[in-house]
Order: C-alpha cells, then sequence, then structure tokens
C-alpha cells in the first residue's frame, strides 16, 4: 500500500527489519512509560529503563510478536511507522502502533490504519479492536475518524479505552 510516498508492508524476515523495528518499539514504549506516569497511570520512570516485559520486545520483536504481522511504514527517510496485527477471536487486535515524529501529519498512521483493516479483511476477521489510554485524544480522533466506537472494556488496566471497528 502507498499513501503520499509512504510504503506500508508487512515484515517478511524480521532480521532485515530487525533494528528499525526495534527502535520504533523502544521509542514507542519510552513515550507510553512517560504518559503513564504523567498521568498517574504508572510509577515515574528511573532513567531510560523500561519494564521487562517492553525491553524484551525490543530486544527480540521477532519471538515477541510470533504468530503476529509486524508492518512498517516506510517514507523518504526510512521506517516511520509500525503496527502490530494480531488475532484475537473473531477480530483482529491492532497492538503497538506508532509513528516517529518525522512520520507524523504525513498520513502515516491512517496508512498503517488502512493495511490492518485489509489485512483483518483478508483473514476473515469480523472486525479490528485496539485499547488506548484515554489521554491519547489525537490517536482517539484518528481511530473515531477510522469508524471504531467505544466498546465494553476487555482490559484489566484502569484509563484504557476499548475501542472496535465492525468489518462485516
Amino acid at each position: 500500500m502507498q499513501s503520499n510516498t509512504v510504503v506500508v508492508r508487512a515484515v517478511d524476515r524480521m532480521d532485515a527489519d530487525r533494528a528499525a523495528v526495534s527502535g520504533l518499539l523502544r521509542d514507542y514504549h519510552l513515550q507510553t512509560e512517560h504518559e503513564k506516569a504523567q498521568h498517574g497511570a504508572a510509577d515515574r520512570l528511573a532513567g531510560a529503563e523500561l519494564p521487562a516485559r517492553y525491553q524484551a520486545e525490543i530486544d527480540d520483536p521477532a519471538s515477541a510478536f510470533a504468530g503476529a504481522v509486524v508492518v512498517v511504514a516506510e517514507g523518504h527517510d526510512g521506517v516511520v511507522g509500525m503496527v502490530v496485527l494480531h488475532r484475537a477471536a473473531r477480530d483482529v487486535e491492532v497492538k503497538r502502533l506508532w509513528v516517529a515524529p518525522a512520520g507524523r501529519r504525513r498520513g502515516v498512521a491512517a496508512a498503517l490504519m488502512a493495511y490492518a483493516r485489509e489485512h483483518a479483511e483478508r483473514a476473515d476477521a469480523e472486525g479490528l479492536r485496539l485499547s488506548v489510554w484515554d489521554w491519547r485524544a489525537d490517536a482517539l480522533a484518528l481511530y473515531r475518524s477510522q469508524g471504531f466506537t467505544i466498546e465494553p472494556s476487555w482490559e484489566s488496566r484502569a484509563r484504557l479505552i476499548c475501542l472496535r471497528r465492525a468489518l462485516r
């Protein structure tokens, strides 16, 4: 899929994209942990250390996302975004959607979401689902513009909003 000089593709061989995916995951988790601390959803981060479960994703994304589809968005300046997709019962769940600052406001997130929708349709899923922190207004606006609606929560963590978009 191509959008405004952005090419979105599934990662076929993680070794070829490992550095880019690991870098995006690190940025995603550092930002998320910082925001969680700001909004009282987690303890303050000590230095740049991340919880072990998130560091494991960064260190070995192929193992962490075995069975999932990792998708990257490339622009003229390299890989600028990613999303992880995995089957969740009747739906495909959108995980770890992240666009680097260099890729923002260029349609990268929308292109990744379009890929996610097309992937879910090819997989004969009934819908797309995701969860997002309640303070992420830009993300919520994107998901609403993509046809997602709020669903009863399947998350155990407070402040996560669960959204779903029916595909059929």
